[in-house]
């Protein structure tokens, strides 16, 4: 019989050497780094390609025009319209015995501009928004934002933007009504504190010289545009243009143990999936790791989960490995076992009454499992198969890494939900792992260095042995 019936989920921490800490820090200082550049899905896509190409992957159309053949060791990457990647390497055995998957999304919540959003208002420029995910509005007003983005041009020329985030560069942001005045708004619930239409951001006060024109400082502003992005009001229609939080992602804590950042939810996954990717050279069985758009309004569209950029991605992939059939497809898919990395919520002592303490997730404690998601009853969750879990905590214990349980606080609180259940529609064997935030969905989330430690640990050693 065992000695220890009990399972006590102890602090990662306690556990380090001097090497892990010195590891440690260097991951979480290159993923402050990441998460200070890539603010969008199209910047992280474009970042995870330059470090992948760095890491000898080659994109699947160079393959596929030279009408090459992929080998065992092989690495690759398909790129779907700048904001949904796919990375394999090619493993010994057949595609149709199953993959390995890592799974996150890149896309984070944030307000968009709307296709026609400058206008001025008493002597005020500003850009009208629609904000996009789940958020409480109340947290984005009083706020430094910057702008990240692309316009497109009609002749297809794509103009980069970013303004907000060099040094000695301009900030925007939304406007709050002072606390002396506020006395009908504090008196509201809090979804309607602050309204999503009322989420318009203040970019301008200066007008052009001429006294007689109409709309002066909306003119001023699409002059500044104009000199230095070369568009025009019209190209907004065709522009794809997020605010975010200002500012760079950061040491959290005075021990600094922790990091604060914009977008943690589910860039912090889409980084130590990588990270771990990056460290799979021969594998028995192809390795991937798919990192996906829109997943916060529902993983729609044609770069969100629920598109078929995977499925089609994957038969290429066999084509170009051996004869092609749908029944190797259906078979690799079928026969395929991931991890969905999305974050989770982690205990907070300031709000203990939303969460069960013996199934909520805790700083420091390592990478997070959600047997299942959803709400109310599990509604629209994928809940994994026990035989799944027992295979993954033998992989998790056999190499060392921290590793927790939990659920989305209390049965009928609230609830939420992943890509795992998409993925789990084509039979695979699939659950939920990642790493515990606070401060979820808010402009800045908080996530411990311990846990980004490990998740690389647990998605690394997940890729090598499953």
């Amino acid at each position: 019989m065992s000695k220890n019936l009990t399972k006590e989920y102890k602090y990662a921490w306690d556990k380090y050497s001097k090497k892990d800490f010195k590891i440690l820090f260097k991951i979480s200082d290159d993923y402050k780094k990441f998460m200070s550049k890539c603010k969008t899905e199209r910047e992280c896509a474009k970042e995870f390609i330059l470090r992948a190409e760095k890491n000898g992957y080659k994109n699947i159309n160079e393959i596929i025009n030279a009408k090459s053949n992929l080998k065992p060791g092989d690495k690759i990457y398909a790129n779907n319209k700048d904001k949904t990647l796919a990375l394999f390497v090619i493993g010994t055995e057949d595609m149709e015995k199953g993959m390995r998957i890592l799974g996150a999304h890149i896309d984070s919540p944030r307000l968009d501009l709307k296709q026609n959003p400058l206008y001025e208002d008493t002597d005020l420029a500003l850009f009208d928004t629609h904000y996009y995910g789940g958020i409480k509005k109340y947290q984005w007003v009083t706020l430094p934002l910057a702008i990240h983005g692309v316009v497109i041009k009609k002749d297809g020329t794509k103009v980069e933007i970013v303004i907000g985030e060099n040094d000695g560069d301009p900030v925007v942001g939304v406007s709050d009504l002072l606390v002396h005045l506020a006395g009908d708004q504090m008196d509201k619930k809090g979804n309607k504190v602050v309204e999503g239409e009322d989420l318009n951001v203040l970019i301008g006060s200066i007008p052009i010289e001429d006294k007689e024109a109409k709309n002066r400082v909306k003119k001023n502003i699409l002059r500044i545009l104009n000199e230095k992005y070369g568009i025009e009001e019209e190209d907004f229609v065709s522009a794809e243009l997020e605010v975010v939080p200002a500012g760079p992602a950061r040491d959290f804590g005075l021990d600094s143990s922790m990091v604060m950042a914009y977008g943690h939810d589910d860039k912090i996954c889409a980084y130590t999936s990588f990270d771990a990717m990056m460290k799979i050279e021969s594998p028995n069985k192809t390795c991937v790791t798919l990192l996906v758009d829109k997943e916060e309004i529902g993983s729609v569209g044609a770069t969100g989960m629920q598109s078929r950029f995977f499925e089609n991605t994957v038969a290429e992939v066999i084509a170009l490995c051996e004869e092609y059939s749908d029944l190797k497809l259906r078979r690799a898919l079928t026969n395929s076992k991931m991890l969905s990395s999305d974050v989770s919520a982690a205990f907070d002592p300031n709000y203990p009454s939303v969460m069960d303490k013996n199934n909520a997730a805790y700083f420091g404690k390592g990478v997070v499992f959600n047997k299942y998601t959803g709400a109310r009853g599990k509604s629209g969750c994928n809940d994994a198969n026990p035989e799944y879990i027992a295979e993954i905590r033998n992989i998790m214990d056999k190499n060392d890494v921290s590793w927790q349980t939990a659920e989305l606080g209390k049965v009928d609180q609230g609830g939420g939900g992943t890509i795992a259940y998409i993925l789990a529609e084509y039979n695979m064997q699939v659950i939920d792992c990642g790493i515990a935030l606070h401060n979820m969905h808010a402009p800045w989330e908080v996530a411990s260095k311990a846990d980004i430690y490990e998740a690389v640990k647990g998605y690394t050693a997940f890729l090598k042995e499953i």
